[in-house]
């Protein structure tokens, strides 16, 4: 992202690991409130599990195959647990960690893409400069044969 300037006196790489902190933090609270958004969503609810919604569809399929009830400790009792009471400290722990680093990887990725650019560039303008003296060097070894 920064490769190879400097910003206002700060070095790069100390921006650089700013940038890559800002952006674990970013992905790791974003994680965290998608998880506790995408349970409402679904229709578990503070208030409970939403009629019609896709978490009753769940439930209901989960008391058929248990023969009329809910299995203590099975996907939907935890779903419903946690849209009434909230994410547990453990699930916020692992979900801002999975959040944490996936922001970390997109901004490294980004970070890699761009120093690749960054070379390719360089490398075009070499390039570029490279036909340019070549072709004065062509030049003028045609006019001083021509002198000849």
């Amino acid at each position: 992202i920064l490769y190879g300037r400097k910003h206002a006196g700060i070095s790069t790489h100390l921006l650089t690991s700013v940038i890559y902190a800002f952006h674990t933090v970013l992905g790791a609270v974003g994680a965290v409130a998608l998880a506790t958004a995408a349970l409402g969503a679904i229709g578990f609810t503070s208030s409970g599990i939403a009629a019609g919604s896709f978490a009753a569809k769940m439930m209901s399929s989960a008391a058929i195959a248990n023969g009329g009830g809910v299995a203590s400790g099975s996907l939907v009792a935890i779903l419903q647990s946690a849209g009434a009471a909230g994410l547990s400290e453990t699930v916020v722990m692992v979900v801002g960690s999975i959040g944490g680093t996936i922001g970390a990887g997109v901004v490294a990725t980004v970070d890699w893409l761009s120093r690749i650019c960054q070379r390719r560039k360089e490398e075009k303008k070499m390039e570029i400069t490279n036909v340019i003296i070549a072709g004065i060097a062509a030049v003028s070894l045609i006019t001083w044969l021509k002198s000849k």
